[in-house]
């Protein structure tokens, strides 16, 4: 028999950047709020010893136990999906302050295409440019409604950074300097004006300087060291929920986190939720949350998953096209980069940031001229120095062999003279690819999987090819003596890091038949639902997620202090 506590305001499944930021939000307003996180507290005492690549990097200390719960994938509704065993394609964090935390800091808003490009697709190249099968959507909301959120994030999170020239319009600069400009960065930097490119320095959750945010939550500078995807920092100089966002939440007093708790079930009677039901993993206690406001915002998959298992919303069917919860899984193009190798120059690419890069929009979005080309949207170029440590990095030219003394010779001859130059390409939505329950495979609750279907497509080659060709061309104009370039795209596979920006699944739109939530996250089938994150992203845009998910999430606590005054949808 479940246990069940006293009613709380609002209950938050997942303490990440989206729960963190609604958590402050709704606890500095009066409201009682109870987040659930599944993983341990984390705190920055905790990171004194992160400098441990094989620790960290190698074995995963901060992700997800995948013998307990993991996903499956298939290429196509025609074969079997398979259980992820180990990690490779994206890393699924775990712990409170979720992927905030060990994430690298790269902080993109979308470009005011993104959020329009149904529409504005047809508008310039006729609807005969998407293909029959493309389900991308514009979001029902623009990006010049979006930005005094994003503005919001950025100064929460001390963000560094210049104005992108090719962006949307901002409110005001960013509230810290661009980081260092590393030699590598200035070379790129050069060539892309000579090719009549904008290169502007990446917006960074690395903090260039001493930062207090508006919140009065102080941060030191960050120091460089070049650990930071996969890591947390131990200086707090890289934003991410535990050192921004959770203490505004816990000085309130009304926030009461509860660690070790997995949610299985939204539990919701009449059209509306009544609380949740989860387990105390310590004890394998049921207990049940009840609560006036669900707000679900774990990460992708189980966003997902939650709705599904507890059957809220209306599933997908990839037959019919009807239905919309699990609908429209995309993820990220990011093979598309080119490699230079240098005979007399070296670089030090040892030392770096998470977000220390320099990047470039012209062949991203709608920024240049589709007409002759066979694929829609594009994706972000960038050189980046994060770090170049020495168990994961070891690059060395096209036809070396994989072992033995002359692979020995060039990986130390080349250790320090690459640079990189990567395109991060958008990924559209199709009617075939989706996120659903597994019908064979469970966790250790008994609860079904999450099962994602999808493969490259004509579309995501034809963009990749073309990125990489741009990047080469940079590469080149940057005086390598070599560079190697992805020449095609083959078939998506699971086994090789690519990126931990999947998105959709609980998409967002302007009417219920399309989408799962309106543009306040709010759930159009029970409105004291809301549901954040890049669930919500109909398609991914050629950027990192995080920032878009952070605007949302204060766009969706603003929603629910609404809800709280007069109820009902709010769209």
């Amino acid at each position: 028999m479940a246990k069940t506590l006293p009613k709380t305001d609002v209950v938050i499944v997942g303490v990440g950047w989206a729960g963190g930021i609604i958590a402050a939000e709704l606890t500095k307003a009066g409201l009682n709020v109870v987040g659930l996180e599944r993983g341990k507290e984390r705190k920055t005492e905790d990171y004194f010893m992160v400098h441990d690549e094989l620790r960290y990097s190698m074995r995963y200390e901060m992700m997800q136990d995948l013998s307990k719960e993991t996903i499956t994938f298939r290429s196509n509704d025609k074969v079997r999906a398979l259980p992820m065993r180990q990690y490779g394609s994206f890393l699924l964090g775990d712990g409170l302050g979720g992927s905030g935390v060990h994430w690298n800091g790269q902080t993109y808003r979308f470009l005011p295409y993104d959020f329009e490009i149904r529409s504005k697709t047809i508008e310039r190249y006729g609807k005969n440019k998407i293909p029959a099968d493309m389900t991308i959507q514009d979001y029902g909301i623009t990006y010049d409604e979006l930005e005094p959120y994003y503005d919001k994030f950025e100064k929460m999170a001390g963000i560094s950074g210049e104005p992108n020239p090719l962006g949307g319009k901002r409110s005001s600069e960013y509230p810290t300097p661009p980081m260092k400009k590393t030699p590598g960065m200035q070379m790129f930097t050069d060539a892309a004006k000579k090719l009549k490119l904008n290169p502007y320095m990446m917006p960074a959750a690395n903090l260039s300087e001493n930062y207090t945010n508006p919140d009065g939550v102080a941060r030191a500078a960050c120091q460089y060291c070049g650990y930071c995807e996969r890591y947390g920092c131990e200086y707090g100089a890289k934003a991410d929920p535990v050192v921004t966002v959770i203490p505004v939440a816990n000085k309130t007093g009304k926030f009461q986190i509860r660690t070790h708790s997995n949610v299985r079930r939204i539990l919701h009677k009449g059209g509306k939720a009544t609380g949740v039901m989860y387990i105390d993993v310590t004890t394998g206690e049921e207990i049940i949350q009840p609560a006036d406001i669900v707000v679900v915002t774990s990460y992708v998959f189980n966003n997902v998953r939650l709705l599904l298992t507890s059957k809220l919303g209306q599933p997908y069917d990839p037959s019919s096209g009807r239905g919309v919860v699990g609908k429209n899984y995309a993820y990220q193009v990011i093979k598309g980069s080119a490699v230079g190798f240098f005979e007399n120059k070296e670089f030090n690419t040892f030392a770096g940031a998470g977000s220390l890069g320099v990047s470039l929009d012209d062949y991203n979005g709608d920024n240049f001229d589709h007409s002759n080309v066979d694929f829609i949207h594009g994706g972000v170029i960038a050189i980046s120095q994060t770090g170049a440590r020495p168990i994961q990095n070891n690059t060395v030219p096209s036809g070396t062999a994989s072992w033995g003394a002359e692979f020995k010779k060039q990986s130390l001859h080349y250790a320090n003279r690459t640079l990189a130059v990567g395109a991060q390409g958008s990924s559209m939505s199709f009617k075939q690819h989706f996120i659903d329950l597994d019908p064979t495979y469970k966790d250790t609750f008994g609860d079904p999987l999450m099962r994602i279907t999808f493969d490259f497509r004509d579309q995501d080659k034809n963009l990749a090819k073309y990125l990489a060709e741009r990047c080469n061309e940079i590469v080149k104009e940057m005086g390598a003596d070599k560079v190697d370039y992805l020449k095609e795209l083959g078939p998506y596979e699971i086994m090789s890091y690519q990126s931990t920006h999947n998105t959709g699944g609980v998409i967002m739109g302007a009417e219920p038949g399309t989408s799962a939530v309106n543009n306040f996250s709010q759930m159009w089938d029970a409105d004291n639902v809301f549901v954040v994150g890049a669930s919500s992203f109909p398609q991914n845009a050629g950027y990192n997620p995080t920032a878009t998910v952070g605007a949302f999430a204060y766009r969706t606590a603003e929603g629910i202090l609404k809800y709280r005054q007069s109820g009902g949808l709010l769209v």
